[in-house]
């Protein structure tokens, strides 16, 4: 029996439940807590280490199919904007199947399209294989906030999505270690290869620990149904926000470490593609500073963190037009730890605001900020092309500051 099967077989998954909810919600400390937040860890790892392989190997991909910068970062992009598309359908899958077999097909479907990937003999079969692993891809972060939301104490969801934002940033940084790695020692393509079984295998982990739904209610699936859900949170403005806010955070975000490695191999440091490759360990600030903007939020107030996180993601980029690699890897230090805590508070907060509804709201947020990783990402492109670093700091730099405005208004509706 595959793990698909041995989930969607549990007497208790989510397919089966009734509308009475089963069980009190996992408070932090208790098994049924380490379990799914271990399970939601290991998504993340499978889920990010898929969707950002391609990111390390940009610089290879151009030169071996003789397309630009821009061309490349297609590879990160119709990955992320066809999994923004998708976000939304698989979330409402979720409402009828239950969340965590979603979770299950999602995971095993995007792995077996990974480990394809490297056998793509040319760069539109490339795109079209990346675009396709985005659509399969789409039911894990459709679902995984949702799924925590339900079955986590609210005192206590700020601390486990955190830890589920940490996993998404240990699985961002192996999925561009690990390419890059081994990119002096062979080609992009086995070094794809081993970020795909690498992924695998955390999938594998999610899938056996993952505990079944207790608290979730299925619920009927249809077009006019999910449209009104939708309009439903898109009524309420501080969400509105919210969903904007994810556009920014992760077009920001995703603009800054596409084009970084094409910083750093150019002059004036003409860094190899190993040592390129350990400037993603500054993604472990951010798997620090999630967690702890989690628990900030939870006592101190999220819009106070959330404000913080965005006002350090500016700092950094600011200080990277420096021609210092001292102060660019400073200065990614801040912007990234200020990406996570921001991102980290805005998605725990979709959570708490939605008290119905909470995967198609969820799907929202993740909508907005997978676009934004596809089309500002596109559009930083554009402005690497036309002004280099500096045409790329003045776009990321434009978004977040739109993102202080929109995070002050949003105090203001919150106080209100």
């Amino acid at each position: 029996m595959t793990l698909v099967n041995h989930i969607a077989a549990r007497p208790d998954t989510d397919h089966a439940r009734t509308a009475a909810h089963r069980g009190p919600a996992y408070r932090r400390g208790t098994p049924g807590y380490t379990r799914i937040t271990v399970a939601l860890f290991a998504a993340g790892l499978a889920a990010f280490i898929s969707m950002y392989s391609a990111q390390a190997l940009l610089p290879a991909l151009a030169d071996d199919f003789g397309v630009g910068p821009a061309s490349a970062a297609l590879t990160v992009s119709v990955t992320t904007g066809v999994l923004a598309l998708v976000i939304v359908p698989a979330s409402a899958l979720s409402e009828r199947f239950g969340r965590t077999r979603v979770m299950a097909v999602s995971a095993v479907t995007s792995c077996a399209i990974g480990l394809l990937l490297p056998l793509s003999p040319t760069f539109e079969v490339l795109i079209a294989g990346r675009a396709l692993q985005g659509a399969t891809l789409a039911g894990i972060p459709a679902v995984a906030m949702a799924y925590l939301a339900e079955e986590v104490h609210g005192g206590d969801l700020g601390a486990a999505m955190g830890r589920y934002v940490a996993g998404t940033t240990i699985g961002g940084l192996l999925g561009r270690m690990i390419p890059t790695t081994l990119l002096d020692l062979t080609t992009w393509r086995w070094a794809m290869q081993a970020a795909a079984i690498a992924a695998l295998l955390f999938a594998v982990v999610m899938m056996r620990v993952m505990p079944a739904s207790r608290r979730f209610r299925p619920q009927p699936v249809g077009l006019r149904v999910v449209a009104s859900n939708l309009a439903e949170h898109l009524r309420d403005p501080r969400l509105r926000i919210l969903f904007v806010l994810g556009f920014i955070l992760m077009g920001g975000f995703v603009s800054a470490y596409n084009f970084l490695g094409f910083r750093l191999l150019g002059e004036p440091f003409a860094l190899p593609s190993s040592v390129v490759g350990l400037v993603f360990l500054i993604y472990l600030a951010g798997t620090v500073t999630s967690s702890a903007a989690g628990r900030l939020a939870d006592r101190l107030g999220r819009r106070w963190v959330l404000l913080a996180g965005l006002g350090c993601s500016a700092a950094g980029m600011a200080c990277t037009l420096v021609d210092s690699l001292a102060w660019v890897l400073a200065g990614m230090v801040l912007f990234t730890a200020g990406f996570f805590a921001a991102h980290s508070v805005a998605s725990g907060w979709v959570g708490l605001l939605a008290t119905r509804r909470r995967a198609e709201a969820s799907a929202l947020y993740l909508c907005a900020y997978y676009l934004g990783s596809s089309l500002a990402g596109a559009g930083a492109g554009i402005a690497y092309g036309a002004g280099g670093w500096p045409g790329t700091v003045a776009c990321i730099g434009a978004l977040l500051a739109i993102g202080v405005l929109l995070a002050s208004r949003l105090a203001v509706l919150t106080r209100r």
